[in-house]
């Protein structure tokens, strides 16, 4: 038995269901950029399953690059509200039609100040694609133009996203039970 399965509440989002929306997202994105090239955005880690997967379904010229943000504390469930760039981007944007990919949006918060930030650089078109939206969570309106599932305020795990840094190999969304996996720790 994996150990996950103890304090797994509930699969939100099975990996079936997943693989079809994500390919579904690359349709609209191809439609979209049809005849451009888009430089995509990886917002690590939680997006790098997500962003590859993204991409296999999309039929334009795509180059990637990556940031890393935080506005978490090691151990911590919610955001601190600072945000820091913790790996910054190799490549210029400027000029690019820049797509954001992100793994989840709660608060708005860290993502509003990466945009915030972006839009400095003076790429040629800045939009956003986020596998989760938690909607009921949103401190800040943030600009979303893709979105793979509008999601329950719930705590999740799988699919790139982790439990202190664990199960991101998962290849569904699933919901934590707090009080078993606390137990556990």
């Amino acid at each position: 038995m994996q150990k996950y399965q103890s304090f797994l509440a509930e699969v939100l989002i099975p990996e079936d269901i997943l693989k079809n929306r994500i390919k579904e997202l690359g349709v609209q994105i191809s439609r979209d950029y049809e005849g451009k090239q888009i430089l995509a955005i990886c917002i690590l880690r939680g997006g790098v399953m997500f962003m590859s997967d993204l991409i296999r379904h999309i039929d334009v010229p795509v180059a990637i690059d990556f940031m890393s943000v935080s506005s978490y504390g090691v151990g911590n469930r919610s955001t601190t509200g600072q945000v820091r760039i913790t790996l910054d981007l190799t490549t210029s944007i400027g000029d690019k039609n820049v797509l954001i990919v992100e793994d989840i949006i709660d608060s708005g918060n860290t993502l509003n100040s990466v945009i915030e930030m972006l839009r400095t650089r003076n790429p040629r078109s800045l939009e956003v694609c986020t596998l989760l939206n938690k909607y009921s969570r949103r401190e800040v309106d943030v600009p979303i133009k893709y979105c793979g599932f509008n999601i329950p305020d719930k705590f999740v795990f799988g699919y790139g996203l982790d439990m202190d840094e664990f199960y991101r190999n998962l290849p569904f969304i699933g919901v934590v039970d707090l009080e078993k996996y606390e137990a556990e720790i």
